[in-house]
């Protein structure tokens, strides 16, 4: 049976809203929530936010000598312009490189130098997008902020609490990197396509006559070329007059029985099989990385898997406070399938998570995200 394309759902707030900022990336998600926004009468204000030069280490070994199609790049600047210009609405670019390299970039050079394995996305998000960009949108004059991520917000008047919930389009889900919002940011944040599929959205983009409505989707992280974050942590240090520390150790077993030798444990995350430089009758994976001793715990495939997980900083959405164990289910990485588990809180932002069956590689860094149903009752970083 075919399919009938829906029709974007209003949030009552776009009506009751005389002025609407829309965070504009330069893609093709933002640029259609602000010709969407436009046409249905909106006041709008297209903001950009420059978070990172992304020639600042081009020619450095490894790095390339341009980067095209990312992120926050000066080309998504320019594609944004002429969104704006195309629909009419003012557009302004806000410089926030230093408060980016501050909260995003060297905490996430720190936490792969400790041996852990970060998700700057939701950095950024805690940080910037739904901090600062907040923050300037009030300054101009916005009632609220209006974004392209794949995700919906409700008021429930029986929690008094605004929800943030899954999107229609479960493949586009991005929930997981928006656990840290509060009940401030989520009571001036629009979601306007949480009700549509990406098809959709492309589809609108076209009727808008929007140049950019075949353009890619990013997938990589921002500010890493490639992917190749080894090669980003050596450019970037060797730019602060720095270079890697040494974190070569021992490659030891689960028993504490050493195999090898490695060259830093910034070479590694949980989970990893290849590349660890030993060879043995059955194959071996990174089951753990002990930053203070500079060891890389290896061991077989079956010792990947956790029953339980501590996340500490954590953020509570759709409660308070929780009073008692709650049934939930658990994503510890973007792309993970949720997993049925119970969660408890054993300190002021700690919660153990408590796995039905065991998951595989849960790995420090990363983030546990808690869901009922559709509702995100919140997250936290895991340990």
């Amino acid at each position: 049976m075919e399919q009938r394309a829906s029709s974007p759902v209003v949030d009552p707030r776009m009506m009751n809203s005389r002025t609407i900022a829309v965070a504009m990336s330069g893609g093709v998600d933002s640029s259609t929530v602000a010709a969407m926004l436009r046409a249905e009468g909106s006041n709008v204000i297209g903001l950009t936010m420059q978070l990172w030069n992304q020639r600042r280490l081009a020619g450095r070994e490894g790095m390339p000598e341009s980067v095209q199609g990312r992120c926050c790049s000066l080309d998504d600047v320019y594609d944004a312009r002429r969104v704006a210009e195309t629909i009419g609405i003012p557009y302004y670019v806000v410089n926030h490189e230093d408060r980016f390299e501050r909260d995003v970039v060297r905490p996430f050079v720190q936490e792969y130098l400790s041996g852990r394995t970060p998700i700057p996305c939701s950095l950024c998000n805690n940080h910037l997008k739904f901090d600062q960009l907040l923050a300037v949108a009030q300054q101009i004059g916005a009632d609220a902020v209006a974004t392209g991520h794949y995700a919906r917000v409700e008021f429930d008047e029986s929690r008094n609490r605004w929800l943030l919930k899954r999107p229609t389009d479960r493949s586009k889900d991005q929930t997981y990197f928006l656990f840290g919002l509060t009940q401030e940011q989520l009571s001036r944040t629009l979601f306007p396509l949480g009700g549509m599929t990406k098809p959709e959205v492309r589809e609108l983009a076209r009727k808008y006559g929007l140049a950019l409505a075949e353009k890619p989707d990013s997938q990589e992280i921002c500010f890493v070329p490639g992917g190749d974050y080894k090669k980003f942590l050596d450019a970037y240090l060797s730019e602060q007059g720095d270079s890697l520390p040494d974190t070569a150790g021992e490659l030891v077993t689960t028993d504490g029985r050493v195999i090898g030798e490695h060259g830093g444990i910034h070479n590694f995350t949980v989970g990893q099989r290849k590349g660890l430089g030993v060879a043995t009758g059955s194959p071996l994976y990174v089951l753990q990385i002990k930053g203070d001793k500079r060891q890389v715990v290896v061991g077989e495939q079956e010792n990947l898997y956790s029953r339980t997980l501590l996340t500490r900083r954590t953020n509570l959405i759709s409660t308070d406070d929780l009073r008692e164990p709650m049934r939930v289910s658990v994503k510890i990485r973007h792309r993970h399938e949720s997993a049925a588990a119970t969660i408890e809180k054993t300190g002021a932002d700690e919660i153990v998570v408590t796995f039905d069956e065991p998951q595989r590689a849960v790995t420090p860094g990363q983030a546990a995200v808690f869901y009922d149903g559709d509702i995100v009752v919140g997250g936290g970083w895991i340990t």
